[in-house]
């Protein structure tokens, strides 16, 4: 490398290109679901805080891979949408080919260090999260609004990787529920964002369910059913005999909180009433996977 390239890593415009490139605050969630799989699966054991660690770094490199991926294969899109068009690749900041290596290079990291370090059920499930994120979930979105359930897929994985990097196993009943209940509360999540950005993605030329949804009572009501189905969803940990009655309790009211804000988004279809159904989905994550975490009997 050259005294000018060094230079030019150094730059602050780069780095934070970087992490436009990885989606590092996005992937935040990624990596706080992965930590309370873990935590999960660790409860009344001691904590082998060294596997956590390799479980952490192993994932986000994955994570980090996996975005850069998605960036290269949405490039001509992301141009013509306003809250992308600055990303380093549509502004031409970044070479396609320095984000393929850093993509490739993050992706191959994270799964041969979980494999190495945590164990090949973690490796496999991330393995499996970026395929089905960027060979699957990333072209359908030009395809077809199918594209939001298929893309819950791999945002649910985390936790899973979090339960077997503490011990447990991938058929685990717990494993299950914990990617339920994040691919159940995603829909909602996701819904509302669409519906909030529908003009861009119809100009990009995505396919959601928001697409020419103008009233909002379509995504209205998808809300509601994705948002019951969690609520529901939620009580099973109750008859699985792995979560106490303050789940019980706390987890379907939660989900019926989404449920009721959705509601009001169909009675008066507002942007404002929107961004409070998102924004209460931004909330339920952190309060009911801490709640879970009080409730949980391992």
């Amino acid at each position: 490398m050259s005294e000018t390239e060094a230079e030019i890593i150094k730059t602050p415009k780069l780095r934070e290109d970087l992490t436009v490139l990885m989606k590092v605050r996005l992937n935040f969630f990624v990596l706080v679901t992965t930590f309370f799989g873990y935590l999960l699966a660790r409860k009344g054991d001691s904590m082998e805080w060294v596997t956590l660690l390799h479980t952490i770094i192993g994932t986000a490199a994955a994570a980090f891979g996996s975005a850069a991926f998605n960036q290269l294969m949405e490039i001509d899109l992301d141009r013509l949408m306003k809250r992308t068009a600055d990303r380093p690749l549509p502004a031409r900041r970044m070479n396609p080919i320095t984000a393929f290596g850093v993509g490739w290079m993050l992706s191959a990291v994270g799964i041969i260090h979980l494999a190495v370090m945590v164990g090949p059920s973690a490796a496999y499930l991330t393995a499996v999260t970026i395929a089905i994120y960027v060979f699957v979930y990333t072209p359908l979105k030009r395809i077809s609004s199918i594209n939001t359930l298929v893309g819950a897929i791999p945002g649910a994985i985390p936790p899973m990787i979090g339960w077997v990097g503490g011990g447990g196993g991938i058929w685990d009943p717990e494993a299950w529920f914990l990617f339920g209940i994040l691919f159940f509360w995603q829909l909602p999540h996701f819904v509302a964002i669409n519906w909030l950005c529908r003009q861009e993605y119809e100009d990009a030329g995505y396919k959601m369910w928001s697409n020419g949804d103008i009233s909002g009572k379509r995504s209205g009501i998808l809300c509601v059913l994705f948002s019951l189905v969690l609520a529901v969803f939620s009580g099973l940990p109750a008859i699985w005999g792995f979560a106490n009655f303050i789940w019980l309790i706390g987890g379907p009211l939660f989900g019926l909180m989404i449920l009721a804000l959705s509601a009001r988004f169909i009675r008066d279809g507002e942007r404002t009433s929107c961004r409070q159904l998102f924004f209460s989905t931004l909330i339920y994550l952190p309060i009911a996977l801490a709640l879970l975490l009080i409730a949980w009997k391992r």
